[in-house]
């Protein structure tokens, strides 16, 4: 009885994967909502000082300094002690990001804001890891230029369980220059029943 009701969760969850893994729709979904609804997030003036804050604080990282500080970040995260995830956590515009991600029915799981070498300046929650800059979701938007809208494959989270993609925009300043991007974690689920 175990064994069955193993294989039969096994095949519900790979079910459940091949139904959105590289699903055009859904990711086409989620284009569509970043161009609407999280370009507009992105322009919010708030969010846009606190990229362009970062980017003028952080402005003579070199490689070496991005890496130290995300060695940092991940050796905090489930330690006693953080200080750099609380520097970024308790940010005034984590709290605005916050109030997104609370604020969309379960739509929208994480949002992560990033300055233009990659790093985290804003997030929902702590993610695994400080820099974001050898990563599609700020390579495939932040360097795209303005108005580069980026989907990322579903997945499943392994804490949620739950199939969520990662959507991506760039952040512009009021030039229209690229500054950084804005991740923002969908339900996938959430996302075809709208």
């Amino acid at each position: 009885m175990l064994r069955t009701s193993i294989l039969c969760a096994a095949f519900v969850a790979a079910a459940a994967t091949s139904a959105f893994a590289d699903d055009a729709e859904t990711k086409a979904k989620a284009e569509a909502f970043a161009k609407s609804d999280i370009a507009q997030w992105a322009a919010d003036p708030a969010i846009v000082a606190a990229v362009e804050a970062a980017n003028a604080e952080h402005a003579a990282y070199d490689q070496a300094k991005i890496d130290e500080l995300d060695a940092q970040w991940k050796s905090e995260v489930g330690a006693a002690a953080h200080p750099l995830i609380d520097s970024v956590v308790n940010a005034a515009v984590s709290a605005k990001l916050k109030e997104k991600c609370t604020g969309t029915n379960g739509l929208v799981t994480e949002m992560i804001l990033m300055d233009n070498k990659g790093l985290n300046v804003g997030v929902c929650d702590a993610t695994s890891d400080y820099w974001q800059g050898d990563e599609g979701k700020w390579q495939k938007t932040f360097q795209a230029g303005a108005g580069a809208v980026f989907a990322d494959d579903v997945e499943q989270d392994e804490s949620t369980q739950r199939f969520q993609l990662q959507t991506s925009v760039t952040v512009v300043d009021a030039s229209g220059a690229p500054i950084g991007a804005l991740t923002v974690g969908l339900d996938a689920e959430g996302l075809m029943a709208q």
